[in-house]
């Protein structure tokens, strides 16, 4: 399956009618946050297929208010849905750096998401009989692709869901790949694949 990730940053060659002609064959867009929703909708509705996405922390908070979500999407912040043959899960937000601001954490407060996604991974897959194959989120786990400064450091909580539920994938976006501390977009991490998507990848997941 080829996949369409995107985060952080609009990219213009995909903000045209002929993003179809130019990356063929995208069969799922995969949202990890800080993208303006028009943007994703567009790309979804040109496409015609699924979108996954998590807000990042420049994102509305959701609400049953239209503006809060991307219409055509699928929020899968704190949920588990199948699609498309694929087991996803996904955890929005990052480390909170300014009080009173939707979809920031502490560390502390992540483990509590995390926990509570526990048995929403267990019970899904055990119906499917198959593994987690895509983790979803805007920040990066702590000590991979992350930085020092306070509104990039990377959630423990994110590391504790790899080891535990050992996703096939785990997308990400918020820090930008061409910083020193990042040498390469890909991690192996558990037997897991760490991808940095910023600003977008084109991924082909068996």
């Amino acid at each position: 399956m080829k996949i369409l990730a995107v985060s952080d940053q609009i990219i213009d060659r995909l903000y045209t009618s002929s993003v179809r002609e130019v990356y063929p064959d995208i069969q799922m867009i995969i949202g990890c946050g800080d993208l303006p929703y028009p943007y994703l909708e567009f790309l979804t509705t040109v496409y015609n297929v699924p979108l996954l996405y998590v807000p990042g922390n420049h994102d509305p908070e959701y609400s049953h208010h239209p503006a809060s979500r991307v219409a055509g999407g699928d929020n899968v912040d704190g949920e588990v849905v199948y699609a498309k043959g694929l087991l996803v899960t996904g955890l929005g937000g990052c480390i909170r750096y300014q009080s009173h601001t939707p979809n920031q954490y502490s560390q502390w407060e992540m483990y509590l998401r995390a926990y509570a996604l526990l048995p929403k991974i267990l019970l899904q897959k055990l119906r499917y009989r198959r593994p987690l194959d895509l983790f979803i989120a805007h920040s990066p786990p702590a000590g991979i692709h992350d930085d020092d400064d306070p509104a990039h450091q990377g959630m423990r909580a994110l590391n504790f869901l790899i080891r535990w539920a050992r996703p096939r994938y785990f997308l990400h976006g918020h820090t930008i790949f061409y910083r020193q501390n990042l040498k390469s977009h890909i991690t192996s991490y558990y037997g897991c694949q760490v991808v940095n998507v910023y600003p977008y990848r084109i991924m082909n997941i068996e």
